[in-house]
């Protein structure tokens, strides 16, 4: 028996994807250009706020704890919309995995699109995989140094400008970087564009497929998401078993054992094992497969997109299932109609919602107050939000035809001017005549009316009037 202990981590082989070119490997160039354009320049859209706000047409502003998107305006009491925007998100990952598997991680996650900018850049730098090989192996002298110099700062000027980014979304972009340049922005936004660029540089630079594989949740628990109609990246062992090479090959089977698809994939693993953990569905060994399929004379598709439930009449040697058969499916269609009603929903609730937003709040103690002159008068504590970026006046008012009368603490007009993007409290009172039905009463159903003194938006609340009961 060996007195060595067991090593129970295999220290990480770095992984070289070669160059490839394809229908994937172009769709993943796409797709990172519109998601990095996005990211990167989404904050520095105008968008005309008014005074006292950034022209920014997407904001996050941490002070007033508010979100803003072109048009569209969220104050914290409507918090419902981040959270279902956060119930579709979780739906349509849930949507795109039990229909093919890891698309998200193969072709949209952060990590994927971040790490192959960076390879893209290393490979610019160090040439394609064998060059990279070479140059990893060789010991440290002139050339290894320049190359690795050289790429180390370009991937910090992308760490740097990706951390820079995040942070603009917080403030006006065109003033916080002037700012940070010229040493006077808040030590809270050097500090995180430092995380950031420190994060970025480690994770898409030097750990790349090992977050995929140690640190992100996703492979565990993507099974329960996936069924035997889920169409992901397999090899078809029945079309190319044995694998060989030689010109002979009527004992063989299509694959050439070429090693082309290990070579690109960016996980560093073999599809022709069989289905792995650490692979993302990216594509990239079907690209590499194709192309070599091609040059032998060999038909396209012994590494494809597959549902396991065709595997068994493939070898049959049925024809191939169609992939919309298995896209619409019950499960499918559940995710797809659960993400719909959750969209249509925060849409309705979004143009529903009053242009005058009010809150109130009867105060209890004591419940009525009975006057001098017998009137009987209630308390109420109003909470009027102005969403516009300068001073606004509301007006209160009671139905026509009501006997009761309203005032309002502090002001001699039924009129609070509010101030810029901030909720006004004003303390009303409503009285009842000596006399009158709702004196007499226990409870009375009222309706306090604001109205915008700009626009004549009007809003109401519904509320009880307390009387003597008598």
């Amino acid at each position: 028996m060996s007195d060595t202990p067991e090593q129970l981590y295999a220290p990480r082989e770095p992984v070289f994807p070669k160059r490839v070119k394809g229908f994937f490997r172009s769709l993943k160039w796409w797709i990172m250009a519109v998601t990095l354009g996005i990211y990167y320049f989404a904050p520095w859209i105008r968008w005309d706020r008014g005074p006292n706000l950034p022209d920014q047409a997407i904001l996050v502003d941490m002070a007033n704890r508010r979100f803003f998107f072109f048009w569209i305006e969220i104050w914290p009491h409507e918090f419902y919309f981040i959270a279902g925007l956060l119930i579709m998100a979780g739906l349509g990952l849930f949507l795109f995995t039990s229909a093919a598997g890891r698309v998200w991680c193969g072709y949209a996650c952060p990590q994927t699109v971040w790490t192959d900018l960076f390879i893209l850049v290393e490979r610019w730098v160090e040439g394609d995989r064998n060059a990279r090989l070479r140059l990893h192996r060789q010991k440290w002298n002139g050339e290894k140094l320049r190359k690795r110099l050289v790429k180390f700062v370009l991937w910090t000027l992308i760490a740097v400008a990706t951390g820079g980014a995040w942070v603009f979304y917080f403030a006006d972009a065109p003033t916080l970087l002037m700012d940070l340049v010229i040493g006077q922005a808040h030590p809270m936004a050097y500090s995180t564009v430092l995380v950031l660029t420190a994060t970025t540089f480690f994770f898409g630079g030097i750990a790349r497929e090992q977050v995929c594989i140690y640190a992100c949740p996703w492979p565990r628990i993507q099974a329960a998401m996936m069924d035997e109609d889920t169409i992901t990246i397999a090899y078809r062992d029945w079309r190319g078993e044995p694998r060989g090479r030689g010109k002979q090959r009527d004992d063989l089977g299509d694959c050439i054992d070429c090693n082309a698809c290990v070579n690109v994939c960016p996980m560093g693993i073999d599809i022709r094992d069989g289905q792995q953990m650490e692979c993302i569905t990216c594509g990239l060994c079907i690209d590499a497969c194709d192309e070599m399929m091609d040059k032998v004379g060999k038909d396209r598709g012994l590494i494809d997109y597959l549902a396991w439930k065709d595997e068994a009449k493939e070898r049959a040697g049925h024809a191939k299932v169609p992939v919309m058969k298995h896209l619409l499916r019950p499960r499918t269609i559940l995710y797809t109609s659960l993400w719909a009603l959750v969209g249509v929903g925060l849409t309705v609730a979004l143009f529903v919602r009053p242009a005058v937003d009010v809150t109130i709040r009867p105060v209890r103690n004591p419940t009525y107050v009975t006057l001098s002159d017998g009137a009987i008068r209630n308390t109420y504590d109003v909470g009027v939000r102005n969403r516009h970026g300068e001073e606004w006046p509301y007006y209160f008012a009671l139905p026509l035809g009501s006997d009761l009368k309203i005032e309002l603490e502090g002001s001699d007009k039924l009129v609070v001017v509010a101030e810029p993007d901030t909720e006004a409290k004003q303390r009303v009172y409503v009285v009842a005549p000596p006399g009158s039905e709702a004196a007499r009463k226990d409870r009375t159903e009222i309706r306090l009316w604001i109205v915008d003194g700009v626009t004549g938006d009007r809003a109401h609340l519904d509320t009880v009037f307390n009387g003597r009961g008598k």
